[in-house]
């Protein structure tokens, strides 16, 4: 087998040219999203990872333009779906129809739905039934559908960005925590601060947007993330990662809080979703290599949908996510 291991002079030169690249793709995205910082970097480094995102915040926060302009600065084929109560699997998958030839003869030909794209917008996820987040969560995880027997591969890549709406719980179905765990990050938006709302304001109420341009193409973006995976992460970070996951589960901690409150810890996947977003970041920032800094900061939205608390009638228990980032300060 031929050797794939990159020279250090390549690696180092490869990295400077990823960097310069999605410098271009987030200046893009930046046209159509004022203020989002935090969640673009998050949404990218999933997509980056390889792996999938779910957006939550209330309505009107640009989540579906994030998602737009994403498609496009990537240079990706997008789709959006809008769940809904009634919708079915193959309103996602695809479905057989019936064709009869000239010739009288009638055979099935699979019409491929709009999971066959590259980057998917998965629209208030919640609010389809279990067995419809089922199929697209199986989807996900496996890169392919099966329709009557027969396997369909979706393109590469294919990334899922779902999204919830926190606020309005009725007529909606949760999505298991096992399922939950499929999604790489979960990204919480929140509502800009005062200087970015008067832009918004100001920007988007007196012409036509600012149209998103392509800054990469699918090709490109899948050398980026191999690219990823290749990053050293050095073995003061592996420990940390380690540290960090074990403990936040109450089985193997040490901290009396998270024995007390944690119902449940993160998995060895949660792990493998730090490693490869604390890669990714490093690589956004222009570094060509992880620090503890990326581990703090990635350790709530990896792990957030990963655990659960315990009910606490005092109401003096504190939340995941300051449980979390104060695990992740004392990890390193």
């Amino acid at each position: 087998m031929a050797d794939t291991t990159l020279s250090p002079a390549t690696a180092v030169a490869d990295a400077e040219a990823a960097t310069e690249a999605l410098a271009r793709v987030k200046s893009e995205i930046g046209r159509a999203i004022f203020g989002q910082e935090r969640v673009i970097e998050l949404a990218l480094a999933a997509v980056l990872a390889g792996g999938h995102a779910l957006l939550i915040g209330a309505p009107g926060l640009a989540k579906t333009r994030l998602v737009e302009a994403m498609g496009t600065a990537l240079g990706l084929a997008s789709q959006r779906i809008q769940f809904t109560p009634d919708l079915m699997p193959s309103d996602i998958l695809g479905s057989e129809v019936l064709d009869e030839s000239p010739g009288g003869q009638r055979s099935f030909r699979f019409l491929k739905g709009p999971v066959f794209t590259q980057l998917l917008m998965a629209d208030e996820i919640n609010r389809a039934s279990p067995r419809t987040q089922s199929a697209l969560l199986q989807a996900m995880q496996e890169k392919h559908v099966t329709v009557a027997g027969v396997r369909h591969d979706l393109p590469a890549p294919f990334h899922v960005l779902a999204t919830q709406n926190p606020i309005e719980q009725e007529g909606t179905y949760p999505l298991p925590e096992a399922q939950l765990d499929r999604f790489l990050l979960k990204v919480d938006v929140t509502y800009p601060d005062l200087d970015t709302e008067r832009r918004i304001l100001i920007e988007t109420t007196r012409g036509a947007d600012a149209p998103v341009r392509p800054a990469l193409d699918a090709g490109r973006l899948m050398a980026i993330q191999a690219l990823v995976r290749q990053m050293p992460v050095g073995e003061k970070i592996v420990g940390a990662i380690l540290n960090l996951i074990r403990e936040a589960r109450p089985e193997q901690t040490s901290d009396a809080r998270v024995k007390r409150l944690v119902d449940w810890g993160p998995s060895p996947r949660a792990g493998q979703a730090l490693m490869l977003a604390a890669r990714s970041r490093a690589l956004l920032r222009g570094r060509l290599a992880p620090s503890m800094e990326d581990v703090e900061a990635l350790a709530e939205p990896c792990l957030g949908h990963r655990m659960a608390m315990r009910y606490d009638p005092t109401g003096e228990a504190p939340k995941i996510s300051g449980l979390i980032n104060d695990l992740a300060r004392k990890a390193g």
